[in-house]
C-alpha cells in the first residue's frame, strides 16, 4: 500500500473511533472527555504538536494530553513551539513522549534536564540545552 493510501486509511481509522467514542461523526466534543478523545485517536509513537487557535485552548489540549495512560499513548514525538508549562514537560515524566523538538523554553529551560526521565536515562541527545540564550533548537 503506498503511504497516501496508508495515510488515508489511518486517518479513516482514527476519525472511526472518534465517531465510536463520541457517538457521532461530528466536529465538537465534550471538554471534559478530552483525555479519552485523545487516548482514542493518538497511538504509540505518533508525532504531536499542541497547539490551539489561542493560548488557552493549547493549555487546555497540553493538560489534557499529560493525563492520558501512559499503557495506551507512548513514546510520543512531541513538536512544541515553546515550553512554558508543567504539563509540557508532565508528558515526559509520564512516560508518554520520549522525543521532543522545540524552538524556546523559557523558564523550562533550566528544569528539563533535572526533571526529564529521557535526559536522566542518557536516551536524550547530547544536544546542550542553554537557559541563557532564549531561543533554542533540541532535537
Amino acid at each position: 500500500m503506498s503511504g497516501t493510501l496508508r495515510r488515508g486509511a489511518d486517518r479513516a481509522s482514527r476519525l472511526a473511533r472518534a465517531a465510536a467514542l463520541h457517538g457521532t461523526s461530528g466536529k465538537v466534543y465534550p471538554a471534559d472527555r478530552a483525555t479519552r478523545l485523545l487516548e482514542a485517536i493518538i497511538e504509540p509513537s505518533d508525532r504531536v504538536t499542541i497547539e490551539g487557535d489561542n493560548q488557552k485552548q493549547a493549555d487546555f489540549l497540553a493538560s489534557a494530553l499529560a493525563k492520558v495512560d501512559p499503557a495506551r499513548v507512548h513514546d510520543l514525538h512531541m513538536v512544541q513551539s515553546v515550553l512554558a508549562l508543567p504539563d509540557h514537560l508532565a508528558v515526559f515524566e509520564r512516560g508518554i513522549a520520549n522525543r521532543l523538538d522545540f524552538s524556546y523554553a523559557g523558564r523550562k529551560a533550566a528544569s528539563l534536564p533535572n526533571s526529564s526521565p529521557l535526559m536522566r536515562s542518557g536516551s536524550a541527545p547530547s544536544t546542550p540545552i542553554s537557559n541563557s540564550t532564549p531561543a533554542c533548537w533540541w532535537t
